[in-house]
């Protein structure tokens, strides 16, 4: 993909966020996509591709009465949206659609209309992992992360420290769920989960959803909002099964998706001005700024102890107040990237100051997958 040649135009979230009763899973798609399409102005009919996870196309397209000539069905976890966007971006430099939705929504706390997720009996997962009790993400994102706290000496204040900083952001945005400062007492004195992970350090259950339109940036100078340019992208899978990671010391598909998108943006690390990394549970920024490249994995947990991540520092990172503070309704990747692009904007609650270069990074899956895509203001 050549850089700077698509734009977003359109991106916007559900309506309403946290628990919503009213409104089936579906409804919630819809209810994001036209918050979309009229944040670019357009008409539904305007939009000739489309992509979305979870949900089918055929369903979300046939309930909006969308007619494209694109699709996109990739679901891979809360990184799918990630990697929409990559593809939607070939697809529109490639000349097979013009003007791409991207949706997702989950009624992940109210339960109304969702698809069902479960782990098959017969799958890699229910034969080999869940036998042995390691089931859902609570138990199984333990695996790698207590093999990295003692391969790079992270420690359980450390780790606590992540949502701690996750709050402070959160404080500052009125859509967040929650905006009350805690300490690092507070997240260590939170109830046990699966060990090493206390309440406070796993994500919300919410419903909600959002929205993405791109199209090319030639096109993108007459729209309403000011463009957002994809200078780069990148995406990997490793493995369904989080017990046979080919380390548990980092994640292969962060470690592919994250170069491969820097390389094609043409940026260093130093160029990095706002970092969203997808923080299900609060291990993930650190695996994330281990496997960016950003620091050594044994500097993760004191950087951000430090407060090198926090509002007014040099790194600001998940300044939505992420998955553990903003919302999470399972799928986290889209909140991720509507705070990307409200920060090359210029409109997010905690704005980041000249900020140019965003950086947005997700996962899918317990490490199963990863996307990566690059963004800036300035084509």
């Amino acid at each position: 993909m050549r850089r700077n040649q698509v734009a977003v135009v359109g991106a916007a979230e559900t309506t309403e966020l946290g628990v919503i009763p009213n409104a089936s899973q579906l409804q919630l798609h819809a209810d994001a996509a036209l918050n979309a399409i009229a944040d670019a102005g357009l008409k539904l009919s305007d939009i000739d591709g489309f992509a979305t996870a979870v949900e089918t196309p055929q369903q979300v397209c046939h309930y909006l009465g969308i007619k494209p000539t694109w699709v996109d069905g990739t679901s891979v976890g809360g990184c799918s949206f990630m990697l929409h966007v990559r593809h939607a971006a070939a697809a529109i430099e490639a000349g097979l659609c013009k003007t791409v939705l991207i949706t997702h929504a989950e009624s992940g706390k109210s339960m109304i209309g969702k698809q069902p997720r479960f782990t098959a009996a017969d799958s890699l997962n229910g034969q080999f992992e869940a036998p042995y009790g390691v089931y859902g993400p609570p138990s199984m994102f333990p695996i790698p992360v207590l093999r990295f706290m003692k391969t790079y000496g992270i420690t359980h204040e450390q780790l606590a420290s992540v949502a701690v900083v996750q709050r402070e952001w959160a404080a500052k945005n009125p859509r967040a769920m929650m905006k009350d400062p805690i300490t690092v007492t507070d997240v260590l004195n939170s109830r046990m989960i699966a060990y090493p992970f206390r309440l406070l350090q796993c994500c919300l259950v919410t419903d909600g959803g959002g929205a993405l339109i791109l199209t090319s940036a030639d096109r993108a100078k007459d729209f309403p909002r000011k463009p957002v340019y994809i200078m780069g992208t990148g995406e990997s899978v490793e493995t369904p099964m989080v017990s046979q990671m080919e380390t548990f010391n980092s994640s292969r598909a962060f470690k592919t998706a994250g170069p491969l998108a820097f390389k094609e943006a043409g940026i260093s690390h130093g160029d990095v001005d706002h970092l969203m990394i997808y923080d299900a549970f609060a291990h993930l920024p650190l695996f994330g700024l281990g496997d960016l490249g950003f620091m050594p994995y044994e500097e993760t947990g004191r950087f951000i102890a430090d407060g090198n991540t926090r509002p007014g520092a040099k790194l600001p990172l998940n300044t939505n107040g992420g998955g553990l503070s903003y919302m999470h309704s399972g799928m986290y990747g889209m909140y991720a990237l509507q705070e990307s692009v409200r920060q090359m904007r210029g409109i997010a609650p905690a704005q980041v100051p000249n900020a140019k270069i965003s950086v947005c990074h997700g996962v899918g899956g317990m490490f199963a997958a990863s996307g990566t895509i690059v963004f800036t203001n300035e084509r």
